[in-house]
């Protein structure tokens, strides 16, 4: 089984059973994990998406495809994020102290338009 098939027949389904945030907490932690241990980050690698470099204010940029700042405020997933083939990725929202974040619920699926609004 190909891993797109994997991950719609059995990981999606899993996932969007669990509370939003919930399942972004336990999909932080899988991918931490993964980081500690590079071989369990293969199967990422078939997501990646194609190169396609671009430029930006002088910076340049594998794929236009990037990781919004809130997913890893703490950025312990960064090795995954790589496998997965973002072009970027931004980190945080990084303050001097610790906040609470804004009240629950703070993540909301848009499973029609593919997206999701994360205020954590």
């Amino acid at each position: 089984m190909k891993t797109h098939g994997a991950y719609e027949r059995f990981v999606r389904p899993i996932l969007f059973s669990l509370d939003p945030e919930t399942a972004h907490h336990l999909a932080i932690g899988l991918l931490k994990t993964g980081g500690a241990f590079p071989a369990l980050l293969g199967p990422l690698r078939t997501f990646r998406p194609p190169d396609s470099p671009t430029s930006l204010f002088g910076l340049h940029f594998r794929n236009p495809i990037g990781l919004a700042a809130g997913f890893d405020k703490n950025a312990v997933a960064l090795p995954a994020w790589e496998a997965l083939g973002f072009g970027f990725v931004e980190i945080g929202t990084v303050t001097a102290k610790p906040q609470p974040g804004n009240p629950k619920p703070r993540i909301f699926r848009y499973p029609e338009a593919q997206a999701l609004i994360n205020r954590l």
